[in-house]
Formats: C-alpha cells, sequence, structure tokens
C-alpha cells in the first residue's frame, strides 16, 4: 500500500506539473514566441525531432512505469482479488468503446474517422490530482478503482496505436522486437534477477519495435511484464520506486510543453463546430462516463464483478466523470490519428476543452454530492 501511495502522490504532483507546463506551453506558443516555439521541437537531430524523442522515446518509460504498478497491483494490489479486478477493466472497456462509438457517429465515412482513438484514454495524472483534492470524500478503494481504470485505459490505447495507427510494418524487425520479448519471459521463468539485464534487452526491444512501424511506447508495457515480481529481491518494485520522480518531474511535464505548443487562430472557434471535434468533445464529456457506468451496471447487475466495501454508486459516478479528462494520452493520439497540422491542432485544443470541462464537472460531483468520510485524516 505504501508504493501504491507513492504513486498516487507521484501522479498528483505530475498533474500540477502537467497543467503548468501546458499553460506555460500555450502562452509561449500564442503570446510570447509563437509558431517558432513550436518550430523548436520539431527541430531534427539527425532522423529524428525533439518531438519524436520525447513522444517515442521518453514516453516508452511512463508506459514501463504504468506497466510496474499495474503488475505489483495483480500481484498483491486490489486486483488480485479476481471479481475487483474486473470492476475497474469491465469499466474501462466501456469506457474505450462508448467514446469511440460517439466519434464514428459524428466522423463514419468522413477522413476524420480515424480520430475515433482520440477520446478513448483517461489521464492518470490529472485525473488522480483532481480526485485528490476531496481525500476526505474519497474512500481508498475509489483511488485504486481510478487508478486500474485509467492504467487500464492507457494500456489499452496503446494497442489501439499499434493495431489502427500503424501503417506499414516491417515483419523482420517486428518478429526480432518478439524474440527478444519471449526471451526476456524465459528469464523472468528461469528466475533471473538482474536487473541490468532486463534493461538492456529492453532497449534493444524498444529499438526493433521502433523500426517496425508500430509504435515503440508499446515496448514499455512489454518489459514491465517481463520483470520478475517476487517477494525476495523485487527488481520490478525497486525500478517503480526509482521511476516515480523522473517520470512524474520530467517526462510528463516535458511531454506536455512539446506537444501543446498549439497556435490558436481567428477562426479557432468556428473549427470547434466541426464533426472531428464535436466527436472529440462529446466522446471524453458524456462517452467515457455514459460507457463506464453503464458496463459496471451490467457487471454488478449479472454479478461478474463486486463493489469494494466502502464504495458507492455516487463514487462511480464521480470517477467516470474524471475519466474524461483524456489530456496526455488523448492528444498523444490525435498527433498519430491525422498527418493534417490543421486537424492535429483542432482535435488537441478540443481535448483540452474537454478535459476541463470533465475535471469542472468531476470537481462539482464530489463537491455537492458526496459528503466527507467521517473520521478521515
Amino acid at each position: 500500500m505504501n508504493l501504491f501511495k507513492e504513486f498516487v502522490e507521484s501522479e498528483k504532483i505530475g498533474g500540477v506539473l502537467l497543467l503548468f507546463a501546458t499553460i506555460l506551453s500555450l502562452l509561449l506558443t500564442n503570446v510570447f514566441i509563437g509558431e517558432d516555439y513550436s518550430k523548436f521541437w520539431n527541430m531534427s537531430f539527425g532522423h529524428f525531432s525533439i518531438q519524436h524523442i520525447v513522444n517515442d522515446g521518453l514516453m516508452t518509460i511512463f508506459f514501463l512505469l504504468v506497466g510496474l504498478e499495474l503488475e505489483r497491483e495483480i500481484y498483491v494490489g486490489e486486483l488480485s482479488n479476481i471479481r475487483k479486478a474486473l470492476l475497474p477493466i469491465i469499466a474501462a472497456i466501456g469506457g474505450m468503446i462508448f467514446p469511440a462509438l460517439i466519434h464514428y457517429v459524428f466522423n463514419a465515412g468522413t477522413i476524420t474517422q480515424s480520430g475515433a482513438g482520440i477520446p478513448t484514454a483517461t489521464d492518470i495524472a490529472f485525473s488522480l490530482a483532481v480526485l485528490s483534492i476531496f481525500s476526505k470524500k474519497v474512500p481508498n478503494s475509489l483511488k485504486i478503482f481510478l487508478t486500474a481504470l485509467a492504467i487500464a485505459d492507457d494500456l489499452g490505447a496503446v494497442f489501439v496505436i499499434g493495431i489502427f495507427y500503424t501503417k506499414t510494418i516491417f515483419w523482420g524487425n517486428l518478429a526480432i522486437a518478439l524474440s527478444i520479448f519471449f526471451l526476456m519471459l524465459l528469464f523472468n521463468k528461469f528466475k533471473v534477477k538482474s536487473l541490468s539485464l532486463y534493461l538492456l534487452f529492453g532497449l534493444a526491444m524498444w529499438f526493433f519495435m521502433l523500426n517496425s512501424g508500430i509504435h515503440a511506447t508499446i515496448s514499455g508495457v512489454m518489459l514491465a511484464f517481463t520483470i520478475p515480481f517476487t517477494k525476495e529481491n523485487n527488481i520490478s518494485i525497486t525500478l517503480q520506486h526509482k521511476l516515480h520522480k523522473p517520470v512524474a518531474l520530467f517526462i510528463l511535464p516535458l511531454f506536455a510543453l512539446v506537444n501543446t505548443s498549439i497556435f490558436i487562430g481567428n477562426d479557432w472557434a468556428n473549427n470547434l463546430f466541426s464533426a472531428n471535434s464535436l466527436g472529440v468533445f462529446f466522446g471524453l464529456v458524456l462517452g467515457k462516463p455514459i460507457g463506464i457506468l453503464f458496463v459496471t451496471f451490467l457487471a454488478i447487475t449479472f454479478k461478474v464483478a463486486k463493489f469494494p466495501s466502502d464504495i458507492r454508486w455516487i463514487h462511480i459516478i464521480g470517477a467516470s466523470l474524471l475519466a474524461g479528462i483524456g489530456f496526455t494520452m488523448s492528444i498523444f493520439v490525435s498527433g498519430l490519428a491525422f498527418e493534417d497540422a490543421t486537424t492535429i491542432q483542432f482535435s488537441q485544443i478540443s481535448v483540452l476543452i474537454a478535459s476541463t470541462v470533465a475535471a469542472l464537472l468531476g470537481m462539482l460531483w464530489f463537491y455537492f454530492v458526496i459528503k466527507e468520510i467521517p473520521n478521515k485524516k
């Protein structure tokens, strides 16, 4: 539980820094520096731009941390109980399908229908940062529920990226990457406990995945599940502990600085009523809570899963509203879904607006509807 609290604390800090970095990036782009600020992040060093290095390289470390946290929860956390584990996973699936369907309804048959993956993810850092404001009203199991849901969402988004946003697959490189992955699984099976060995082979897997055409961030999650989780000499927990601060204090804020250098022109309001922008907005603000609540209701009704003893429907409603904070992954997917710079730009503006509205709705719900838990410090 201490490690989970550390993870939540790091995500709270990360959420605050993400907000600061986003505001700073928008100000630098639209008030102080202009489009040169965005051009700076697109400067190339060899074959890679700074943005490419951040999105394909450093964000892989973020997904490694996410994978390690999920692994810990599966082995010794709330997700070690199958019926408790199913609840956030099922909720996450509903929270991905419904937003994608809403976007598709708005954009079916158009060139922007490929943006259906944009509103499917939940930002862990921002959602937990908002939830922490109401810590006296929030059961600990709700934090775990929202964390597990957001992690499952992000993992789902990674696989959506790998499947639907891969244009050309270089099968030779993919085969090598998968071979390295299966080799590391053998390391795990035979109880190899050298963290440096896993990281070295993980780097090789990332390199070949990067050159396979499939987005390299998926290798971070794959690496996490090859690293042994044992009671003695737990290198998974050791690595997770070491990654918390670098991810929260450096990688996520840098991601925000790089990816929110959005130039807001005079016609920005008109473009927000395009089919794509409306699909993104309503997918996050409405699709997320509707999808989560609908499938959760089915799971509870048919006794596939059950609520923890301290969670009620009013808590799930609040969490489902906060799940509409897409931010990091939704901005990430926006850059992969389209090639047109203008479409990407307004997709990202829609994500920012929708995430803000979702955060405000969640905050209003927790403030006015949910009562403080007696004797909770």
